[in-house]
């Protein structure tokens, strides 16, 4: 197909393979007044920098709530932010050619080491109102906790009370990512570089570097933590991406059901003793071929820690192609500018997956059970449909049954962590939210 065509016919695409996480979409015209509370505000990095007109002012915008004034409360001594592997994380048992080690798809560069003292900083960074521009918004407000830092809304909500064109991924294992490329279209090239973007985006936080660090300046709290973090307390917006991306990478998640059982067998194949019959049957349905009867969901959702490929993005035929005129979202196209690219997004870890709902990049999934009915009947034809769900005569059909279908379910359920959902190293520091 020529690129004349591909103007004509382009499709929306779809995110990953089998089960995605998380969502984004279209600012949309029931957007919530700029007046909501922080946590229903986004500072989500998904939405594309320079594709929302913002009705924000100025950034030197005065306060509009309490929030701002209060300081963090934090340990004498920091967390320790280092999360030790298990064994499943550091050597590989899962048959395929994507198939790696957990621990050799750390993206962590040698410039950028976590440490306590940085991890500690970057926490406070990322729960503070102060940086955005009307002080309402921080990284928080989308990538809420208990919802395995994702956010329950489908689109998010910045500090213009517009929303989002997509929702925001779950940031659980994110270190584990070696292409290394964030965002639903991949366009940063690192975490480092995608820590800073929600700031300058016009609808999440609306504010330019030097005004954050000024910010931050502004704020007696931070002198020490970036003494402790960098040996002085010069604050850079190089600092300060460094920080956030070190919190972001300590977000490891290792304390699963699927981790637990999977401490007592030998492979990723063998039934789980902790595992109800229901979760055992789903856990082979997951690793099963699709030719072979079961989902093929490893092939997209890859290793033990079940994250992105490092194939790169996918298309998994959520959409057929439409006509341009219905402003599609192009997915990696729109970073890459390559015809190949259209209709792919990144595929999302499935770690605390039961916890990020709803599902896909515009969030139209409201439960698993709709995700898993699009894969078993609706994968729908597209130019650059991945060839995991590329079957002799069209798309795959997975054709489960009501039981199969419920047994994966179960399966994916056991993905939680309920730990990591409370662990108090990356919970809100500002008390009093």
């Amino acid at each position: 197909m020529n690129r004349a065509s591909w103007l004509i016919w382009l499709a929306p695409a779809a995110v990953g393979i089998v089960l995605t996480a998380a969502l984004l979409g279209d600012d949309g015209p029931s957007s919530p007044p700029a007046s909501a509370p922080p946590d229903s505000a986004s500072v989500d990095a998904t939405s594309l920098s320079g594709d929302n007109a913002s009705s924000t002012s100025a950034a030197s915008t005065p306060p509009t709530t309490s929030f701002a004034q209060r300081v963090p409360e934090l340990p004498t001594e920091p967390f320790n932010y280092h999360t030790e592997l298990p064994d499943h994380f550091r050597f590989n048992a899962i048959p395929g050619a994507d198939q790696r080690p957990v621990a050799e798809l750390d993206n962590t560069p040698a410039s950028n080491p976590t440490t306590n003292a940085g991890a500690t900083l970057g926490r406070v960074l990322f729960y503070d109102v102060n940086l955005s521009a009307n002080r309402t918004v921080r990284c928080a407000s989308c990538h809420v906790q208990v919802n395995a830092f994702t956010d329950p809304l489908v689109f998010s909500q910045g500090v213009s009370g517009r929303r989002t064109r997509r929702n925001s991924m779950g940031l659980a294992n994110a270190a584990f990512n070696l292409q290394g490329r964030y965002f639903w279209d991949e366009r940063a090239a690192t975490l480092e570089d995608q820590v800073l973007e929600p700031f300058l985006d016009p609808i999440e936080m609306a504010i330019p570097l030097e005004i954050v660090v000024e910010r931050i300046t502004e704020q007696d709290y931070y002198q020490g933590l970036f003494q402790d973090a960098f040996g002085d307390d010069a604050v850079t917006p190089e600092r300060i991406s460094a920080a956030l991306a070190q919190f972001v990478r300590a977000m490891v998640s290792v304390d699963s059901r699927y981790d637990q059982g999977r401490a007592e067998v030998d492979s990723p194949l063998d039934p789980f003793p902790n595992f109800s019959d229901d979760e055992n049957r789903g856990k082979e349905l997951f690793y099963q071929p699709i030719n072979d009867g079961g989902g093929g969901c490893s092939g997209c959702h890859t290793s033990e820690a079940h994250v992105s490929s490092p194939t790169g993005p996918k298309n998994n035929g959520i959409d057929p192609p439409v006509q341009v005129e219905q402003v599609p979202d192009l997915g990696a196209f729109e970073s890459t500018n390559e015809l190949s690219d259209v209709g792919l997004f990144r595929v999302p870890s499935l770690r605390n997956i039961a916890a990020t709902a709803p599902y896909m990049h515009d969030g139209r999934f409201v439960t698993l059970d709709d995700v898993i009915d699009h894969y078993n009947e609706a994968i729908q034809p597209h130019e650059n449909l991945s060839p995991e769900l590329r079957g002799p005569n069209g798309p795959v059909r997975l054709n489960f049954d009501a039981d199969d279908r419920r047994d994966l379910v179960a399966f994916l359920d056991a993905l939680t962590d309920d730990s990591f959902l409370t662990d108090e190293r990356f919970s809100e520091p500002f008390r009093g939210f």
